[in-house]
């Protein structure tokens, strides 16, 4: 009886090892992606961020041209702001088309990445 216990006991051992590795593994994988995908997305928040304030100095150069003219410079802020408004509706429009979908595939795929070394 004892011949028989002890590779039990050596077995349970090792499924008791080779879970608490799983584990182990499991949460490793789990906080690279997180902080993968984290730097990912900080990386791309400093992009727009500079994005932003190009696009936002250009809007400002060209609200006050074409208020220069128009005769009033704040017609040209009117003018920029309709351009926007009726850039919008669409956008607005196809929301989960455009941005939705597309975000949520992208951290999909990040997360689900295979890490090669």
């Amino acid at each position: 009886m004892n011949n028989i216990a002890a590779p039990i006991e050596s077995l349970f051992e090792k499924v008791e090892d080779y879970s608490r590795t799983s584990i182990e593994l499991f949460k490793l994988n789990t906080i690279d992606k997180s902080a993968d995908l984290a730097s990912s997305l900080a990386t791309k928040a400093v992009l727009f961020i500079f994005a932003a304030m190009f696009i936002l100095s250009i809007n400002i150069g060209l609200a006050l041209w074409l208020g220069e003219v128009l005769g009033k410079s704040y017609y040209g802020f009117f003018v920029v702001g309709g351009i926007y408004a009726f850039i919008a509706i669409p956008v607005y429009i196809y929301r989960h088309e455009w941005i939705k979908e597309p975000v949520n595939d992208a951290v999909i795929t990040k997360m689900m990445q295979e890490k090669t070394v």
